[in-house]
């Protein structure tokens, strides 16, 4: 049995870890890790805190980058808080870099901690040689060069009854500056704290987004049925 207790849309933090909070707009009550906390800066200007760590009452928001802009439009800080808040008009894309800049981050710490390797051969090889975590292509990289690493990542995750999660959320600029090399085009992560890290963060980008386009692409999961 699990016990759930819904929580107001504003709040003086994330002391409750793993309870439910309510976004603003939508009216639902979501695990934390589905919403996106806002907090008032002493300007009374409205700043995302994603990591739910800043102090103050809080407002959450759903995970979704029309829920967000919907916010600005309606006042729903403002009229959450019952104060001024002054949320900017490009709140909703502030959100969008902020979460890039956490992904690029995570990816540069888990190469300096050598969960890394980047390059069509090298990712290829790292498949034969043992586990690989995430799998990761830049944006635009070409349909071929994906296909053909994905065929073998998932084939081998199939038949040790793996996940096989392919991240292609970050161009191929933002992950070659991340990695430090220049055309990152194709790049994997070994198993790690930090790859599982950056699993997360590249989750909640492709959520974050998913709303605004068709496909939803970013961010797959494949598992085995066997």
């Amino acid at each position: 049995m699990v016990e759930r207790q819904d929580q107001p849309a504003s709040d003086r933090g994330d002391n409750a870890s793993g309870s439910e909070r309510m976004c603003a707009v939508s009216r639902q009550s979501l695990d934390p890790r589905l919403l996106i906390r806002f907090v008032l800066s002493p300007d009374s200007t409205v700043v995302p805190d994603l990591e739910r760590r800043l102090p103050g009452r809080g407002v959450w928001v759903g995970c979704d980058r029309r829920l967000v802009e919907k916010a600005v439009k309606a006042n729903t800080f403002a009229k959450s808080l019952k104060t001024r808040a002054e949320a900017s008009s490009d709140l909703a894309e502030r959100v969008d870099g902020l979460m890039v800049k956490r992904l690029m981050g995570t990816l540069s710490l888990a190469n300096k901690a050598g969960l890394a390797v980047s390059g069509f051969e090298k990712v290829s090889a790292a498949l034969d040689k043992g586990p690989v975590a995430v799998v990761l292509h830049g944006a635009e990289a070409s349909a071929d060069g994906r296909s053909k690493i994905d065929r073998k990542f998932k084939a081998i995750q199939g038949s040790r009854g793996l996940t096989a999660a392919i991240v292609d959320v970050l161009t191929i600029d933002q992950m070659s500056l991340a990695i430090g090399r220049g055309s990152v085009v194709h790049a994997a992560l070994t198993p790690g704290g930090l790859s599982d890290r950056f699993l997360e963060e590249a989750e909640r980008l492709t959520r974050y987004r998913s709303s605004a386009t068709e496909t939803g692409n970013g961010f797959s999961e494949t598992q085995s049925e066997g």
